[in-house]
């Protein structure tokens, strides 16, 4: 297409994550839908009620559940202890574990799924 066809688009993607998604400090979207295109990670957080929910300076996004924000100078072990709560409690109610989509570094103890690299 031309340029302004692909500024235009371009436009109407930015428009639309603002619209739904957050801004913000966050690492995107950070579970893996458990049925993609039937269940979203999302749904299962909102679900539980969980949006909102906090650990120091990290919590789960109240525009969009699937999203964990953090404060200014906010840790990456209380991002990690959102991920963490979330995650079990969507194990204890549903049986589902999900997935990061996101990769966490740094931390020893980080399960095999949620290391660089490690393929699905």
């Amino acid at each position: 297409g031309t340029v302004a066809e692909g500024e235009a688009q371009l436009a109407e993607i930015v428009r639309w994550r603002r619209e739904h998604q957050p801004g913000g400090q966050n690492a995107g979207s950070v579970f893996v839908n458990p049925i993609p295109g039937e269940l979203a990670a999302g749904q299962l957080v909102d679900r539980l009620g969980l949006r909102g929910f906090r650990i120091g300076t990290a919590h789960v996004s109240e525009k969009h559940a699937n999203f964990i924000q953090s404060t200014d100078g906010g840790t990456a072990a209380d991002v990690r202890a959102v991920i963490e709560h979330v995650r079990a409690a969507v194990l204890d109610a549903t049986g589902i574990r999900l997935r990061s989509e996101i990769r966490l570094v740094g931390f020893p103890d980080v399960p095999a799924e949620d290391r660089p690299g490690v393929e699905w």
